[in-house]
C-alpha cells in the first residue's frame, strides 16, 4: 500500500513538472520582462507585446519612450488596442478583411506582434516586420489579411506593430517644436514604427530571430512609412531590405513643410477652443478625433520637419544621404483609382497638358495619347497611377547602390458572388504577397493559389537573402542592374517587360 502512495506520489510529481514545461514553453524573456504567448501548429504567437510607454496625458504628442519594465510573467495572447481614429468598416473594395478591428481604440496603442518558427532563441531567424497602410489617418496591426502565421512558417519571424495615426500621429505645432528638443513636431507615427524597430534590435534574438537580418514592408501609407524610414538619419542601421509597396514619399503625396505643418497644428488647436498644448492634452482623444474630421483642419501627415525627415527630400537623395539598402518595390494597377479623374474629355486633357506641361506638351502626349475622350481618360488612368506609385519606385531604382526590384501586380481576383468587381485594386496584392488568402472568403481558385505560393515565396526570399530569385520561381532580375526590367505579376503572365520606361524618365525630371 506505501509502495502504491509513494508510486502515485512521484507519477503526480511528474505530471506537475510536464504541465509547468507546458505552461512555461511560451513564455519569452524580453529586457523589459517575460512575455507568454501560444502555439498555433508549429508557430509561436506573442500578441500585444509593449514596444513603449503608453503616449498619453504628457506623451501625447511626444516622441514614444521605451517601455518600462514589468515583474512577473504578462500574457500576450490578443492584439493590443488599436490606434485612435474613425469606427474602422468595410467600404467599397475593401471588405471586412481588409479593415481594422472596429474594438478596441485607444491611444494607448504601441504594440507589436511577433509570429515565430524558432524551436530555439539561437537559431537567427531573418525577421519580416509589416507596417500596415490607411492613409496615415486609420489602419492597425489587428486585420485579417496580416496574420503572420503562413509567412512564419516559410522560415522568417514575422511582426506586426502598431504607430499613431492621424492628429495624434502626424500634427505639428509651433509649441511642440519648441519643447522637442529639435524645433521640430510632427512625424510621431513614424518615430513610433522607428522605436518598434529599437525593440526589435534589443529582442528579437529571444524569439529565435536575427537583428542583423531585418526587412521592413509595407503597403500603401506602410509603403509611405517604409519610404520615411529609408530616408530618415535616425533609422540608419535598423533595416537592411525593405519592400514599399503602392507608394512613397518620393512621389511628393500627403505632405508638408514644417512652418505650413505648424500652421495646421494652430488651426487645429483654435478648433478645439483651447490656448495651450497642455490644455489640448487634456481633451479626450476622442474628441481630438472628432475635431479633426473637419475639413477646414485638413489631413494630417508627412512632415518634412528637418529632423527625421529632410526639409529638401529629393536633394537628400541625390547626395546620397538616404540609407542605401536592397528594395523590392511595386503596385498594382487599381490604384490609379485613388486619385480623381473627373470628367476627361480629349479637350480637357490635353488643355490640362499644355498648362502644366508647355512647352514639353507634345512629348507627353506620345506617351499619354488623347485622340478621342476614351483615350484621354485612359491616359489620366495611367498618369494617376505612375504619379501614385509608380515614380517614386522608379526614382527609388535610381537612387540606391544596391539592387532594386520593380514590379506591376495587374491580376484581377475572383469574383465574390453577390459583390462588385472591382478589378486589381488597390491591396489586393497583400494577401497573395503575405500568403493570407485563407482569410480573404472568396472563392480561390487553382491557379489563384500557385500565384500566393510565387508572390509571398518572392517576398520570403528577399527576407531572408536580399534577392527574391529561387528554385521553382520565374526569374526576375533586378530594375538597376537587369535592364530597366519591371515584373508583372498575374496567373497568366509572369513576366519581365521595359513597361513605362520612357514615362518615368520624362516624369521624374526636374
Amino acid at each position: 500500500m506505501k509502495k502504491t502512495i509513494l508510486l502515485l506520489y512521484v507519477i503526480s510529481i511528474c505530471l506537475g513538472c510536464a504541465q509547468n514545461n507546458v505552461e512555461n514553453q511560451n513564455v519569452v524573456a524580453t529586457q523589459n520582462g517575460k512575455v507568454e504567448g501560444y502555439t498555433d501548429g508549429e508557430i509561436q504567437i506573442f500578441k500585444g507585446i509593449p514596444f513603449a510607454q503608453p503616449p498619453v496625458g504628457e506623451l501625447r504628442w511626444k516622441s514614444p519612450q521605451p517601455v518600462k519594465d514589468w515583474e512577473g510573467v504578462k500574457e500576450c495572447m490578443e492584439f493590443g488596442p488599436s490606434p485612435i481614429q474613425n469606427t474602422p468598416e468595410p467600404f467599397l473594395c475593401w471588405t471586412e478583411e481588409f479593415i481594422a478591428k472596429p474594438e478596441p481604440l485607444s491611444e494607448d496603442c504601441l504594440y507589436l506582434n511577433v509570429w515565430t518558427p524558432a524551436q530555439k532563441k539561437d537559431e537567427k531567424l531573418p525577421v519580416f516586420v509589416w507596417i500596415y497602410g490607411g492613409g496615415l489617418s486609420s489602419g492597425s496591426a489587428n486585420c485579417d489579411i496580416y496574420d503572420g502565421k503562413q509567412m512564419a512558417e516559410q522560415g522568417v519571424v514575422f511582426v506586426s506593430l502598431n504607430y499613431r495615426v492621424g492628429v495624434l500621429g502626424f500634427m505639428a505645432h509651433p509649441e511642440l517644436s519648441e519643447e522637442s528638443g529639435h524645433n521640430a513636431s510632427g512625424n510621431y507615427g513614424f518615430m513610433d514604427q522607428l522605436q518598434g524597430l529599437k525593440w526589435i534590435q534589443e529582442n528579437i534574438a529571444a524569439f529565435g530571430g536575427d537583428p542583423n537580418n531585418v526587412t521592413i514592408a509595407g503597403q500603401s501609407a506602410g509603403s509611405f512609412s517604409v519610404n520615411a524610414q529609408i530616408t530618415s538619419p535616425l533609422a540608419s542601421g535598423y533595416f537592411d531590405k525593405a519592400i514599399c509597396q503602392s507608394g512613397g514619399i518620393l512621389g511628393g503625396r500627403l505632405m508638408q513643410d514644417l512652418n505650413t505643418a505648424e500652421g495646421q497644428g494652430v488651426k487645429f488647436m483654435e478648433s478645439a477652443n483651447v490656448s495651450s498644448i497642455d490644455e489640448l492634452r487634456e481633451v479626450p482623444a476622442t474628441k481630438l478625433q472628432e475635431l479633426s474630421n473637419n475639413p477646414d483642419v485638413g489631413r494630417f501627415g508627412v512632415v518634412l520637419d528637418d529632423y527625421f525627415l529632410p526639409k529638401d527630400l529629393s536633394g537628400h537623395f541625390k547626395e546620397g544621404n538616404h540609407n542605401q539598402v536592397s528594395v523590392m518595390t511595386g503596385w498594382v494597377t487599381g490604384d490609379s483609382n485613388l486619385l480623381p479623374t473627373g470628367e476627361v474629355t480629349k479637350e480637357s486633357f490635353s488643355s490640362m497638358v499644355q498648362e502644366r506641361f508647355g512647352p514639353d506638351a507634345d512629348e507627353f502626349l506620345k506617351m499619354f495619347p488623347a485622340k478621342t475622350d476614351q483615350e484621354a481618360l485612359q491616359s489620366q488612368q495611367k498618369m494617376n497611377l505612375l504619379s501614385f506609385a509608380g515614380v517614386s519606385s522608379y526614382l527609388l531604382a535610381e537612387y540606391m547602390d544596391k539592387e532594386v526590384w520593380l514590379y506591376e501586380f495587374t491580376h484581377v481576383p475572383t469574383d465574390k458572388p453577390g459583390f462588385p468587381n472591382y478589378g486589381a485594386f488597390h491591396t489586393s496584392e497583400v494577401p497573395f504577397a503575405l500568403h493570407t488568402l485563407d482569410q480573404w472568403k472568396r472563392p480561390w481558385q487553382t491557379e489563384e493559389r500557385k500565384l500566393e505560393d510565387q508572390m509571398s515565396a518572392y517576398w520570403v526570399n528577399f527576407a531572408k537573402n536580399g534577392n527574391p530569385n529561387g528554385q521553382g520561381l520565374p526569374e526576375w532580375p533586378s530594375y538597376n542592374n537587369g535592364g530597366g526590367e519591371l515584373l508583372t505579376i498575374d496567373t497568366d503572365a509572369m513576366e519581365m517587360n521595359t513597361k513605362y520606361s520612357e514615362e518615368f524618365q520624362f516624369l521624374s525630371q526636374d
